[in-house]
């Protein structure tokens, strides 16, 4: 039917009131379209350990707050002024340029030189440092996901640099032969390197890593079921290790007000798949720009 009663039907009760007659309802229309095995169904699977979920919350270098402050301003005025697929388009290229962002200011800006050093530079990179650090230092190994090839490249380099271990990286350009090799070494070789970079599009669905017991989404994909598709390359049959998935998510921005509103859905999220990100193209500017708002108590101090 059409989206409003579904809304009006379903969504607003479920989510807003926990409606248990109404999710019970949803369930038996949905029933004969939808299988679902759930790995925490141990009716189904008895032999897979835990999977324990985490959000890890990071700040935002002094650089990335002003960059996203200047980015945000300018883009809400080219939001007002546009409509229709236009607008849409420059949406979807703010979130992404703002993902970016929280990741390092070097993929977003021109002049990629810098005094001070590259990893002082992210919040997130250096939260990511000193968890690697950790792992590794107990002996366990590490996927990091990541939704842009270019990031992959330069936090390969830096890993490398920083920790004096060799990391692997594989994304769209990585060779048959390549890749098969970089899983076989991972996978079977006890000397092999600890940590294997995948960008999510080439790594998130169809490989064997049950290696690795920790899994790190560096950038987020703001859909819960393609997330899941990608912690699974880990938490799967032949996995004899409890696994930690860790969730990166800038404190103050854009992505901790999305981070919320997906973790608030949720109970409806069971029912429905998501729809990728398009959603955000729909909202209004003042809804937008209350998602967008900086938080300045967020930034971290020099």
């Amino acid at each position: 039917g059409p989206r409003n009663f579904f809304q009006r039907r379903f969504a607003i009760p479920i989510e807003r009131y926990g409606d248990t007659t109404s999710l019970q309802t949803l369930r038996s229309l949905a029933q004969p379209f939808i299988l679902r095995r759930l790995k925490s169904d141990r009716d189904i699977i008895q032999d897979l350990p835990e999977k324990q979920e985490m959000t890890v919350f990071c700040g935002l270098s002094a650089e990335q707050a002003a960059l996203y402050q200047q980015i945000v301003d300018k883009s809400l005025a080219d939001i007002d002024a546009a409509e229709g697929i236009q607008r849409r388009g420059i949406i979807l290229a703010l979130l992404t340029k703002l993902k970016q962002l929280c990741d390092h200011p070097t993929l977003i800006k021109e002049d990629k030189t810098s005094d001070v050093s590259f990893e002082s530079r992210s919040g997130k990179l250096q939260r990511l440092e000193e968890m690697l650090e950790e792992a590794v230092a107990e002996g366990d190994r590490a996927l990091i996901f990541t939704q842009f090839a270019e990031w992959g490249k330069l936090l390969k380099a830096h890993l490398e640099q920083r920790l004096g271990r060799e990391t692997l990286f594989l994304y769209g350009g990585t060779s048959k032969k390549q890749r098969e090799e970089m899983i076989d070494r991972f996978q079977q070789d006890p000397q092999g390197p600890r940590i294997f970079i995948l960008s999510l599009k080439a790594g998130g669905v169809g490989l064997n890593l049950t290696r690795a017991n920790h899994v790190f989404h560096f950038d987020r994909w703001w859909n819960p079921a393609v997330e899941n598709q990608a912690t699974d390359r880990v938490f799967r049959i032949g996995q004899t290790r409890n696994v930690q998935v860790h969730k990166f998510v800038c404190t103050g921005t854009l992505e901790e007000r999305i981070h919320e509103m997906i973790e608030s859905k949720k109970a409806l999220a069971e029912q429905v798949i998501g729809a990728g990100e398009n959603w955000l193209t729909e909202l209004d500017t003042n809804q937008l720009r209350n998602l967008l708002l900086l938080d300045r108590s967020a930034v971290i101090e020099e």
